[in-house]
């Protein structure tokens, strides 16, 4: 009989990252999702697609926690699985307490956020550490989720396995023409060049605010190009807002959720992600996306940028918090397209070799076959 696994994941719409893993994992396990989110989402729909059994539990967020608690309790009581692994924040607290109210023999994390709590809100370190002891083993995903659990926390090392993200990255660069123009028309994105991406949400620690005025420097060289903001959504809007405010209407393309995220990046000719500080990107997904889809890219070297990102190897990497070091890349960058040819093919070899989905879903079947 299939070893029977639970994933309990909180407020995702859509994730490639869950899906890939989803279908990975599905032939060697029972495998159930248990999905905390406000309504139903395109991860949902997905599972129901590919017959895996999914339970959506109405979360909102902290006055939904004791009626979710106890469903999630419930279902751990009745169908007994093996092994529950929890995703994100919520999901950890209340799946992992749950998990162990129900005496559930293995219950496992996925630490997605670094030194977060402990630089921007402190009073959230203690639920860390309560994940950190409800659990019996926790994924870290990176150094830089290394350093804060043994350093930070103080976590025994024997309770941590290290195993990054992976990710089905044929599909960010095996994209249709008819899928780039698709979203090029749904978002307005002008056929100009170049197209300047960034993905991120509108959080101070993402650096957009070193991006922006940036931009605006490089406009007055290249007049056409066009800034374009995903996940712009978030608690630092109101200061990107008034940075944005005076970008004419034609340069700037903002986008609340995209789900062909594949497509999206296609369209940029250059791509920037510049956190802030080296811990506070837990991984970085986008830095992977970014050079599996072939887009030249401006850095800062955070989460998993700092283990593998070489500067003029695979993008053009610069120190923190300095605008004139964006404007600086992005400058280099499209002036010289030897430079773009080459770190194209090296950032698209470099996560080809380290990020495969392939490693990831063998280390999590060790982990759960333990």
């Amino acid at each position: 009989m299939k070893l029977h696994l639970v994933y309990i994941v909180s407020h995702v719409q859509k994730s490639i990252a869950f899906e890939s893993t989803a279908v990975a994992l599905k032939p060697h396990y029972n495998l159930t999702f248990l999905l905390l989110n406000p309504g139903d989402s395109e991860l949902q729909n997905f599972l129901i697609q590919q017959s895996i059994p999914v339970k959506r539990i109405r979360y909102r967020g902290k006055r939904d926690v004791p009626m979710a608690f106890l469903q999630v309790f419930l279902f751990l009581v009745s169908k007994r699985p093996r092994v529950v692994h929890a995703h994100l924040f919520d999901a950890q607290l209340i799946g992992l307490a749950a998990a162990w109210l129900a005496r559930i023999r293995s219950r496992i994390y996925t630490r997605h956020t670094s030194n977060f709590h402990h630089v921007y809100q402190q009073s959230g370190v203690k639920y860390d550490k309560l994940s950190n002891a409800l659990s019996t083993r926790i994924i870290s995903i990176s150094q830089a989720t290394d350093a804060t659990l043994l350093q930070l926390e103080k976590v025994l090392a024997k309770k941590v396995v290290k195993i990054p993200h992976g990710f089905n990255l044929i599909q960010f660069n095996d994209v249709s023409q008819s899928r780039m123009e698709a979203v090029r028309l749904k978002w307005k994105i002008p056929n100009n060049q170049p197209i300047v991406g960034v993905v991120a949400r509108f959080i101070e620690w993402k650096g957009i605010q070193y991006i922006i005025p940036a931009f605006k420097k490089f406009l007055e060289q290249y007049p056409t190009a066009c800034l374009v903001l995903c996940n712009a959504s978030g608690p630092y809007a109101h200061v990107l807002s008034k940075l944005l405010g005076d970008i004419p209407e034609p340069n700037k393309v903002i986008i609340p959720f995209e789900a062909d995220m594949a497509a999206l990046y296609k369209v940029f000719d250059l791509y920037v992600h510049t956190p802030v500080s080296p811990l506070v990107e837990a991984f970085g997904q986008t830095y992977v996306e970014a050079l599996a889809a072939g887009i030249p890219s401006v850095f800062t070297q955070s989460g998993i940028a700092q283990e593998f990102v070489v500067h003029k190897q695979h993008a053009w990497v610069v120190e923190f918090q300095s605008v004139d070091a964006v404007l600086e890349g992005m400058l280099t960058l499209w002036g010289d397209l030897p430079l773009q040819k080459h770190l194209i093919e090296n950032g698209r070899q470099a996560v080809t070799l380290r990020f495969g989905l392939d490693g990831m879903i063998t280390d999590l079947q060790k982990l759960y076959n333990e």
